[in-house]
């Protein structure tokens, strides 16, 4: 079958990440002033709402589960299932904005991965559609848009969903204030009279769409975004002696892995008789030996597990990239071997600046160009101009001048 682009709608990624670790339970996730950001279905149906306070939420609903969601825990987690997602269904994965993922999949590959996931999928020949088709599905089935069903399904678009399109809130409100019901009522203003409400580069942005320029292509996947080491020890860890000796016998088998590249986050889970336990924490670049491995203690004890005896450890770096030095453009005759070779070719090629005076009023006096190796002045195209005549001598000459008109009058 022919693949298309699927888009897999986990979004808002904190809510999903917090249900599905807590199954059957009502949640909702809090913001660091424990402040309601995102109460799942069966809360709202209780009273909570966005913005409540914990305990007000509580009130409403005393079955409720809140916490507040790490973003560097969310982040680890996003891109542990995007690496999930690339073993398992393309080569083809997009997830810049974390709960929403982009796939190139076929049609019975899109049904497994809406019932793998419990998660709504959006199949289409682009990827605005394709979001806006799983935005109109029910979780663990696919919406398919593919073929001939894309005019029909756009003529039924809801207005509030041109925010995929990038149109803010404000702009929705007034649309819908206006009577605007869907995308149907849109089209019928012109060109102009979008850009005209919706501003400039949102009014051309939804011109576009609605002319048919979609983006249908979905990058390549970049593997080993995320590394992991597994453990296993034979007799239930309860002491932190006896983690700090795994840890370290995991972490030896980790950092090779990295190759010089540094890594954003931690993740650690711990498999105990109550099932896993994990926690997450941010990392600083330069990674050495004793800092991760002090690294990972915190985060082991950010889980809670000791107490429960651990079984099984799981370590793993995410958020990869390559750490970049910047040195000076030429820092110096010894440290880079390509200025000591120019001057031996050039000798009176490179000069350097000088500072006289850096708070001086005229150019001439703040700076000049010397030579690299000998420090004697050169005069270059970069030589600031020498300023003839100074304001003192200008005001010695207008003097002189007038004197001299008088002088001349005299009889």
């Amino acid at each position: 079958m022919a693949a298309h682009v699927a888009c897999v709608l986990l979004a808002p990624w904190p809510l999903t990440l917090l249900s599905r670790s807590r199954p059957g339970v009502p949640v909702a996730v809090l913001s660091e002033s424990r402040r309601v950001l995102f109460p799942c279905p069966e809360a709202q149906l209780q009273g909570v709402q966005t913005g409540m306070r914990e305990m007000a939420a509580l009130s409403r609903c005393p079955d409720l589960h809140a916490e507040v969601v790490a973003g560097p825990a969310a982040s680890a987690a996003w891109a542990e299932l995007l690496e999930a997602l690339y073993a398992r269904y393309s080569d083809r994965v997009e997830g810049r904005q974390a709960g929403i993922a982009f796939l190139k999949v076929s049609l019975n590959a899109a049904r497994d991965l809406a019932a793998a996931l419990h998660a709504p999928v959006g199949l289409a020949d682009s990827r605005e559609v394709a979001h806006l088709a799983a935005l109109r599905t029910r979780s663990g089935e696919v919406r398919d848009v593919t073929g001939g069903q894309e005019k029909s399904f756009l003529s039924l678009m809801p207005i509030e969903h041109l925010q995929v399109l990038g149109v803010p809130d404000a702009q929705l409100q007034k649309l819908a204030f206006l009577g605007l019901r869907g995308l149907a009522d849109l089209v019928k203003w012109s060109a102009a009279q979008r850009e005209a409400f919706l501003g400039v580069d949102v009014g051309k942005k939804v011109n576009r769409f609605l002319k048919g320029e979609r983006s249908g292509g979905v990058a390549k996947y970049v593997p080993g975004q995320s590394i992991e080491a597994h453990l296993s020890v034979d007799a239930p860890l309860l002491e932190l002696g006896e983690a700090e000796a795994a840890l370290t016998d995991l972490l030896s088998s980790l950092l090779p892995e990295l190759r010089g590249r540094t890594a954003a986050y931690l993740t650690l889970h711990a498999d105990t008789v109550g099932g896993r336990l994990s926690a997450t924490r941010p990392l600083k670049w330069p990674l050495d030996d004793a800092g991760l491995l002090r690294m990972a203690l915190l985060t082991l004890q950010d889980t809670d597990a000791l107490p429960l005896g651990v079984d099984a450890m799981t370590a793993q770096l995410s958020g990869l990239q390559q750490p970049a030095r910047m040195v000076g453009l030429w820092a110096g005759i010894a440290e880079l071997e390509v200025t000591k070779t120019l001057l031996d070719r050039f000798p009176e090629a490179l000069v350097r600046v000088q500072w006289l005076d850096p708070w001086a009023y005229s150019t001439d006096a703040q700076y000049q160009w010397v030579d690299w190796q000998t420090g004697t002045l050169r005069q270059t195209m970069m030589t600031p101009q020498q300023s003839p005549v100074t304001r003192s001598q200008r005001r010695e000459t207008a003097i002189q001048q007038v004197l001299a008109f008088f002088e001349g009058m005299a009889p």
